[in-house]
């Protein structure tokens, strides 16, 4: 059962992120053009990037909503519902006429459909990682990198999805080529469904709820208030992922409107975002593993120092070099991420009790996603546009998240060898 929990959340988490990342793509290649075309150039990117945000806006609600009958009902619940629900949005995005044709309610129905998809991406992340450290709690760091991989995975396949879309010749891919990915997800919804039924709820949650209900029989506990009561660890978690956000929304998502903007093919630099995801997916488990051994403040703070260095130095490639150079800084930025973000599933987790664990971890994971991930690619870009188009501003930006990161890690205690409470 161990192994089909594992499996479970690894494609859950892939198709979950496949389709929200598709939708940053997106965002940056072709949905200023086709949706917001009164809009300049520069202005219907930032329009663009805005309707990516509201996703990112909509997560803490989707932490909370999940999280909290995750933490009162069940783990497997709540990872059915969302990845139907996330399937469902992608698909009519995958639908959905462009503004030439239904007029204002094309922009109107994509930002609704990203809500959608930002309350279901809210819980996701929280249910699988948990999922997979409480029915392995021997290597919690190793376990949650199985769900943590579905992130590498999601923007591997939906990179990979839109560069084959891309590769469309004339007007194809602007006039229907970029739905075939959102298409495809409502068939790796139904195989991601199938898997999930067929897992067991979490044994370290059933547990937990049984003596919970005894202790608490006459006036149950409401999850959130109880983080809420004692929000250092929530603040924590915000700061302990905050910067691991902003670096993957920019050289994730961001980075694919500034290389198209600097003269690289779209394809190109689509192609170098699929290498990026892939360093990430392979290097996920070696540093989630080496965090089992070395403790997670070492990996984290260590990762978030690099992630800081890795982004001027990928500007300097990009702005220096050809394609090959390009290739190369999306990588190191890319590998940095794999560090600083391999051990952040398990510390989050063990950071809060069992019966709060799924609110606490996700409402603090999706707040630092909203800060860090969904207005990066709207800072980035104002922040070009401001400086006439110089990089150092992103720069220290992306810096100043990782600073947070690290300071956090210092007051953040170290949970590698704790027993889940």
């Amino acid at each position: 059962m161990r192994n089909r929990v594992l499996l479970s959340s690894f494609v859950g988490s892939v198709i979950e992120w496949y389709d929200f990342y598709l939708f940053g793509i997106a965002s940056a290649a072709v949905f200023g053009q086709l949706y917001f075309p009164e809009f300049s150039s520069t202005a219907g990117t930032l329009a663009a990037f805005a309707t990516l945000a509201a996703g990112f806006i909509a997560r803490p609600l989707g932490g909370i909503v999940w999280g909290h009958f995750g933490d009162r009902v069940g783990r497997k619940g709540m990872l059915v519902l969302s990845i139907v629900l996330m399937g469902v949005a992608t698909t009519v995005v995958g639908l959905l006429p462009t503004y030439a044709t239904i007029g204002i309610w094309a922009p109107l129905i994509l930002v609704l459909m990203r809500l959608v998809q930002g309350v279901s991406a809210g819980g996701e992340w929280g249910g699988a990682v948990l999922m997979s450290m409480e029915h392995a709690p021997k290597r919690r760091g190793l376990s949650s990198s199985v769900a943590q991989m579905g992130l590498y995975g999601g923007i591997l396949l939906a990179n990979g999805a839109f560069a084959a879309a891309a590769a469309l010749t004339g007007d194809a891919f602007l006039e229907w080529g970029w739905r075939i990915p959102f298409l495809l997800s409502a068939v790796l919804v139904l195989i991601g469904l199938w898997i999930r039924l067929g897992v067991e709820e979490s044994p370290v949650f059933t547990q937990a709820r049984e003596q919970a209900d005894l202790a608490t029989a006459e006036k149950p506990q409401v999850p959130l208030v109880e983080v809420l009561r004692h929000p250092k660890n929530l603040l924590l978690s915000v700061a302990l992922v905050l910067g691991a956000f902003a670096a993957s929304a920019l050289y994730g998502t961001w980075i694919v409107s500034y290389g198209i903007t600097e003269g690289f093919p779209r394809a190109d630099i689509l192609n170098a975002v699929l290498v990026a995801a892939a360093i990430g997916f392979v290097f996920q488990p070696v540093f989630a593993y080496l965090s089992d051994l070395w403790g997670r403040r070492v990996v984290v703070g260590v990762g978030a120092v690099l992630q800081a260095l890795s982004i001027p130095v990928m500007f300097a490639l990009m702005d220096g070099g050809g394609t090959g150079a390009m290739y190369l800084g999306i990588s190191l930025a890319a590998f940095a991420h794999a560090i600083v973000y391999s051990p952040l599933g398990a510390w989050l987790g063990e950071l809060f009790p069992t019966t709060q664990r799924y609110t606490g971890a996700s409402l603090g994971y999706q707040i630092a996603g909203t800060i860090g991930g969904g207005f990066t690619p709207l800072i980035c870009a104002s922040l070009l546009a401001a400086s006439g188009g110089g990089t150092t501003g992103i720069s220290l930006f992306i810096g100043a998240t990782c600073l947070l990161t690290v300071i956090a890690v210092f007051f953040a205690a170290e949970t590698s060898r704790s027993t889940l409470r």
